[in-house]
C-alpha cells in the first residue's frame, strides 16, 4: 500500500493529457484527487473549502498565474509543489523557496516530491532517493 493512499490532492493543470496522466498516477497510488482544475478560479474555491494533504500547482493557466491559489494553500498550511517549465525566477518572493518540479518530469518524481511535502510537514525527515 502506498504512503499516499486516501491523501487528498489538489490538481491544478490546464493541459488536459497532462492532468489525466497525473489523474492517473495519483489514483494508482491511492489519492483522492481534487480536481484537477484548469483554470484559477475553480481552483481557488476547492483551495478554499475542501480537505486538502497537499497539492500540485501548474504557474500558467491559460496565461493566468496560479499564485492565488498558492497563498490560500500557504494560509491553510497546505504544502504544495509548483510543476512547470519555466524558470525558479518566474516565482514570486513569497513563494521562492517553495519545491517545484520542472516540466516533464515523471511520476516517480511526483510521488517523491508529494511524500516529501507530506513528511515536511510532519516534522519528519525527508525521505532521500
Amino acid at each position: 500500500m502506498s504512503r499516499l493512499a486516501g491523501r487528498r490532492i489538489l490538481l491544478v493543470e490546464d493541459e488536459l493529457l497532462l492532468a489525466m496522466t497525473l489523474e492517473h498516477v495519483l489514483g494508482a497510488e491511492g489519492c483522492v484527487v481534487v480536481g484537477p482544475f484548469p483554470r484559477v478560479e475553480p481552483a481557488l474555491k476547492a483551495a478554499r473549502e475542501e480537505p486538502l494533504d497537499a497539492a500540485v500547482l501548474d504557474i500558467n493557466l491559460g496565461g493566468e498565474h496560479v499564485y492565488p491559489v498558492a497563498q490560500i494553500l500557504a494560509e491553510r498550511n497546505v504544502p504544495f509543489v509548483f510543476a512547470t517549465g519555466y524558470h525558479r525566477s518566474i516565482l514570486p518572493r513569497e513563494h521562492a523557496g517553495r519545491p517545484m518540479l520542472t516540466k516533464p518530469y515523471s511520476a516517480d518524481q511526483l510521488i517523491h516530491q508529494l511524500l516529501a511535502l507530506l513528511c515536511a510537514g510532519r516534522g519528519a525527515v525527508q525521505a532521500s532517493g
